[in-house]
């Protein structure tokens, strides 16, 4: 059997691994992506989209503000139109109850340089002609957007590639172990050798783990996403609405992307698939915020694998019990927005040893930091 050395091992070809890989190659390390089917097919496709730093756990906000200038410099990084769009957020209430969330989301996140306008009643109505009498208010983010998923993360390959990253798709690790100070990743047709190693594998993080003896609690999430047929320009805003069902976005070409709901997956099988009753509910949902859109044809829907949190917080950082390997997953949903600064906190990992962004709250131990507590 070949065997091949590196630098870095990437296990998993998402958005995560292949800005990782990127970063890396900026360092001037060696870097290989292994990835088992195509890059950016799981979990990094199968989103709607949305690129916005709103309705975050308050630890995440720092990765997230990190990411704003990598999106806003990305279709000139990569050299081609992966459809990103800083056409700014919307989040939507529908109560008092709601405008309070609101509120007191945008004084919490200030301090982490995240300036979000409130708008009430008049403005809403003024300016968002195409929203219902149900919406009572909203926050705004300025610098947010959109993206087209089934661009990004092939682009950001295709571009890791060209700095000299080895990308293997369609090749499954199918066991790692550290032997001395080098990691050796076996697959059918190669090993791999390296002196570091990223796990970046999504819904397939916990087998990884596994391998060297850490237990997180990963559990399996099935987005259910649905688009219409083409209509004309409504709406401008990537929205979302407090309460998280639905969010949605119109797309260049006239396209109502929205989602909200668990879809159906089994991960032992690599399947998924959408619910009927779920995407009905959402657009009985959307349909309330946008009367607009009543009559119009569903023509698509889908759903994917993912990796979600109990908190839903990633995992990110080094591991607990193996030097030199590093964790990326469990973003639970809403890490396409954080994929490309979550690469960059790998190369500096990898290349200083720490990063430059608080990631403490990530970190894999917290799960059995907090089994001792309760059981002391």
């Amino acid at each position: 059997m070949t065997e091949k050395k590196v630098d870095v091992a990437i296990l998993g070809g998402g958005i995560i691994g292949c800005s990782a890989a990127i970063a890396l190659r900026r360092s001037g390390l060696s870097v290989a992506v292994i990835e088992k089917g195509m890059c950016g097919a799981q979990a990094s496709c199968n989103n709607a989209g949305g690129v916005r730093q709103q309705g975050r756990s308050l630890p995440e906000i720092p990765l997230s503000r990190r990411a704003v200038p990598l999106w806003h410099s990305m279709n000139e990084m990569l050299g081609e139109d992966i459809g990103f769009r800083a056409v700014g957020h919307i989040r939507l209430a529908k109560n008092e109850e709601d405008m309070a969330v609101l509120e007191d989301h945008a004084e919490k996140v200030r301090d982490y340089g995240l300036n979000l306008e409130i708008f009430g009643l008049k403005y809403v109505r003024d300016n968002f002609p195409w929203l219902s009498d149900k919406v009572v208010g909203a926050s705004f983010s300025a610098e947010c957007g959109l993206a087209n998923p089934r661009l990004v993360t092939p682009a950001l390959a295709r571009k890791a590639k060209s700095m000299g990253a080895e990308i293997h798709e369609f090749t499954a690790a199918k066991f790692a172990q550290q032997t001395g100070e080098l990691f050796e990743v076996s697959t059918d047709t190669f090993t791999l050798k390296s002196r570091f190693l990223v796990n970046c594998t999504g819904a397939w993080a916990k087998s990884i783990c596994e391998w060297f003896d850490e237990h997180p609690p990963v559990r399996l999430r099935s987005p259910n996403l649905v688009v219409t047929e083409p209509i004309s320009p409504l709406m401008n805003r990537s929205v979302a609405i407090v309460g998280g069902v639905p969010y949605f976005r119109q797309v260049d070409r006239g396209n109502v992307v929205f989602g909200g709901g668990p879809g159906w997956g089994d991960l032992e099988a690599e399947r998924s698939r959408p619910v009927t009753e779920t995407s009905i509910a959402a657009f009985e949902k959307l349909v309330d915020l946008v009367p607009a859109l009543k009559g119009v044809n569903i023509i698509r829907s889908w759903s994917g694998l993912e990796a979600d949190m109990p908190d839903r917080m990633p995992v990110l950082g080094f591991s607990d019990t193996t030097p030199n390997l590093v964790h990326a997953f469990g973003m639970s949903g809403h890490g396409f927005q954080l994929g490309p600064s979550t690469g960059e906190v790998i190369g500096e990992l990898i290349v200083k040893g720490e990063s430059t962004t608080p990631i403490d709250a990530f970190r894999i131990t917290r799960y059995t930091e907090s089994d001792k507590a309760v059981a002391n």
